[in-house]
């Protein structure tokens, strides 16, 4: 009877929508489109807040069975790794560690049904007291078990100051696809006893965490002063500016749009093919380094309640309409998630020679890319020089993260923060 319990129990965790032992940002239930967590007022701002301040986020998203439902929300504090801290609520929460998400309204106009969630976070009776890394949990009927999506977002505390520099790699096969990045730390506000074990630096490109470079160790330090300057630690491929989509009307087909149909129940969208530009000469244009906002150029009052979904299918196109023999395609941009799992990895038609991936998506304007992962290396990083070709004069955002873990402390502090722009240094 106990070894019948026993399996009982690993088949329902083994099927339940827990968090992953990273934390990521997930959608766990077939009935929420369009998850968003970003800074009050802008959509396109990534979710940092800082300590013990005043600054808000929001959350919205929709629920497309189109009935009203108790959504509840939470936050989890994770370590560097993204992993759990093993620590107790009551170490990083103040108030209570659950909120009911009271703010809804149903749809109009729109084609599709669904309800519309938003929230103001973090809520007075609900406030996060260390920094670190967070995942807002948003479940249903006030049980955990019953996940509905993930976030991630950042609580800071600045205590150490970051100085950057964006450089051209010195080694030649990089000095024209990579960007590398050189970086000083003053310790000197948490004067830390052990500094190389007390402290990590994690790099993130356009706020992406799919290919972050993690746990950094300076090649200097003396009184505080910590120093990141080898050639081969920071690089990240440079990529191309991010390809484009205009969805604010659906009647009136942007430039992108191949085709649409029209149904009674939904649209569907066919977008024209997208080519690989691994080959093609640097070009600049503004993007959004991958981000996306919900939006209308219609005659609507709220894009939030009467704004469409449609069906949109991604296609991209090989070289000789030949799929690659040892990678994997996936639809890169922060509508996704950023990450590459099944929900994102494109499926080959031998038909028309193309890697396709239906998606979805609200009226807007997207940025999206396509990037490839290594099938036979489990430790391969996502790359777009099979897809999009890797320039080091490409405009790219990115953040500098400073973690502490105190004597004794079971959690990571984030300790420090700077974020700078690789074409304008700002």
């Amino acid at each position: 009877m106990k070894r019948i319990t026993h399996l009982l129990l690993i088949a329902v965790l083994a099927t339940s929508p827990v968090l992953s032992i990273r934390a990521q940002d997930m959608v766990y239930s077939p009935s929420i489109g369009s998850p968003q967590l970003y800074m009050q007022g802008n959509q396109m701002a990534y979710p940092i807040i800082r300590l013990n301040t005043s600054d808000q986020m929001e959350l919205q998203f929709d629920d497309l069975d189109g009935d009203v439902k108790s959504y509840y929300y939470t936050f989890q504090l994770c370590n560097e790794d993204w992993t759990p801290a093993d620590v107790s609520e009551f170490d990083y929460l103040k108030g209570f560690s659950q909120i009911k998400i009271d703010d809804y309204q149903n749809s109009s106009i729109a084609v599709t049904r669904y309800t519309h969630y938003h929230a103001v976070l973090p809520d007075p009776n609900c406030i996060p007291t260390h920094s670190g890394n967070y995942v807002l949990k948003v479940f249903l009927d006030g049980d955990t078990s019953k996940l509905a999506f993930t976030r991630r977002f950042l609580v800071t505390n600045a205590k150490v100051s970051i100085q950057s520099q964006l450089l051209q790699p010195l080694d030649y096969n990089l000095a024209q696809t990579h960007q590398h990045i050189t970086l000083k730390l003053n310790a000197m506000a948490i004067n830390p006893s052990n500094a190389l074990d007390q402290i990590k630096v994690d790099v993130v490109q356009n706020y992406r965490w799919d290919n972050v470079i993690r746990n950094l160790k300076p090649n200097f330090y003396v009184n505080n002063s910590l120093e990141y300057s080898n050639d081969g630690d920071i690089n990240f491929e440079g990529g191309w500016e991010w390809r484009y989509l205009d969805l604010r009307s659906l009647r009136f087909q942007s430039d992108r749009i191949a085709s649409a149909n029209y149904g009674k129940t939904g649209t569907d969208v066919l977008l024209k093919p997208d080519g690989d530009r691994s080959a093609l000469a640097y070009s600049f244009y503004g993007d959004y380094n991958g981000g996306f906002a919900l939006a209308s150029t219609d005659q609507i009052q709220n894009v939030n309640t009467q704004g469409d979904y449609a069906n949109v299918l991604f296609s991209f196109a090989p070289k000789d309409k030949t799929p690659f023999p040892d990678k994997d395609v996936y639809v890169l941009g922060r509508f996704t998630g950023e990450g590459e799992n099944d929900s994102t990895r494109m499926v080959f038609n031998p038909d028309n020679g193309r890697y396709e991936r239906r998606f979805l998506m609200k009226m807007g304007v997207y940025n999206y890319a396509y990037v490839t992962l290594d099938k036979t290396d489990p430790d391969a990083r996502p790359s777009f020089a099979f897809t999009e070709g890797n320039h080091v004069e490409t405009e790219n955002d990115y953040m500098i993260l400073v973690y502490y873990r105190a004597p004794g402390a079971r959690a990571d502090e984030l300790v420090g923060i700077a974020k700078f722009n690789s074409r304008t240094g700002k």
